[in-house]
């Protein structure tokens, strides 16, 4: 379920809540109880983290950035060269 962002026009009181996409919008503010309320429009605001499909399944080559991998720097694995395998 989406949070969704209101802002009151008579008292400028801002909240967030959690519903259901096909809940009506709020339109009372509990603030000053008048029917000012307005649903903005806001960016989502969400971050996938850790070693999920969307973490392997999307990238390719050495553009994956599995969590646990070692590396001189985070994101990074050792280059190996195709004539004999060795770490350069």
């Amino acid at each position: 379920m989406p949070i969704y962002e209101y802002e009151c026009k008579a008292c400028g009181h801002r909240l967030e809540k959690l519903q259901k996409i096909s809940a009506d919008p709020l339109t009372e503010c509990p603030a000053c109880e008048r029917d000012e309320l307005n649903r903005l429009v806001s960016a989502a605001g969400f971050r996938l983290a850790g070693n999920g499909w969307y973490e392997t399944d999307f990238k390719s080559g050495n553009k994956k950035n599995l969590a646990g991998e070692g590396g001189a720097e985070k994101g990074t694995t050792p280059k190996t060269t195709a004539k004999d395998g060795a770490a350069a």
